[in-house]
């Protein structure tokens, strides 16, 4: 996501520096097993979409350096009173409320579904008159986008995925999504309790840039401004990349009050129960 210090404005990579990422990538497709307690014998690209590394240097590319700006005071203090929380219940959890969205099935929200992820990567964009449809594989989404200049909903509709409208600057498709619930991130993670992404508020507001530039590319751009949240707006870019045979291999049936969130607090209340109880509830 953001680049490292030591390559200042440098926004691509040089050779020695790309062997390196390919190295990694090379790493992840070649991983034996799903973990040592496992003993689950698979490939990385069984559950990994490795892809192939581009020299970018960072997915964030303005500001110049490819940070993401600072937080804003009254960010600061909120962030602070959230990962205390975090880093104190993250290994057992209250509630359903200690879980990430993600966790819980709901959303990576409506840049975390575009932005590149461990697996999932396919994104479906389909063109009708008026509309333009924004399918992820990752958790399912769906974005319906109206082209026919209507407002946006009023403030007092609030979702997961936002409110999007579109509109055709040329060729390019520009999406203006405002209306968030302020209840999910805008990184690989989901900005909930058990993520350290900060979370934005209900003043967020992205705004996507879609340009075809060959056959098989379209060049992305995804502007990210919440004046509660960061001291300025700040972009992420990167290329799509069409691959002609690639299908959503199936449907993300993960879904909201699966066993995980069972399992997952009742193992946190074990944990927390004396030795000699908890062997006693074990036996049960």
């Amino acid at each position: 996501m953001e680049r490292d210090p030591k390559l200042g404005t440098r926004a691509v990579l040089n050779d020695e520096e790309y062997a390196r990422r390919m190295a990694q990538v090379k790493g992840y497709a070649n991983i034996e097993t799903l973990g040592s307690e496992k003993n689950v014998p698979v490939s990385g690209t069984t559950w990994m979409d490795p892809g192939t590394a581009n020299r970018q240097a960072s997915l964030v590319v303005d500001p110049p350096d490819g940070r993401i700006p600072a937080l804003t005071p009254e960010a600061q203090s909120r962030e602070s009173a959230r990962l205390a929380r975090f880093n104190a219940k993250r290994e057992t959890p209250d509630t359903w409320e200690d879980l990430t969205t993600w966790d819980r099935c709901i959303t990576l929200g409506a840049v975390g579904s575009m932005l590149p992820f461990y697996y999932n990567n396919g994104v479906e964009i389909v063109q009708a008159p008026g509309y333009v449809v924004i399918r992820n594989e990752m958790v399912h989404e769906a974005r319906v986008i109206p082209l026919d200049g209507r407002p946006h909903a009023g403030p007092a509709i609030r979702t997961w995925m936002g409110d999007s409208r579109g509109r055709w600057e040329g060729t390019t498709l520009v999406v203006e999504t405002t209306n968030f619930n302020a209840r999910v991130g805008v990184g690989p993670g989901d900005g909930g309790v058990s993520d350290p992404a900060p979370r934005p508020t209900g003043r967020l507001r992205i705004s996507e840039r879609f340009t075809r530039t060959a056959e098989d590319t379209v060049d992305y751009t995804v502007t990210i401004e919440d004046p509660n949240t960061w001291t300025k707006p700040w972009t992420i870019a990167y290329p799509l990349r069409r691959e002609a045979n690639y299908q959503f291999p199936s449907e993300y049936a993960c879904h909201e009050g699966n066993l995980f969130i069972h399992n997952v607090m009742s193992a946190a209340r074990a944990q927390e129960q004396p030795p000699d109880e908890a062997a006693r509830t074990k036996a049960k």
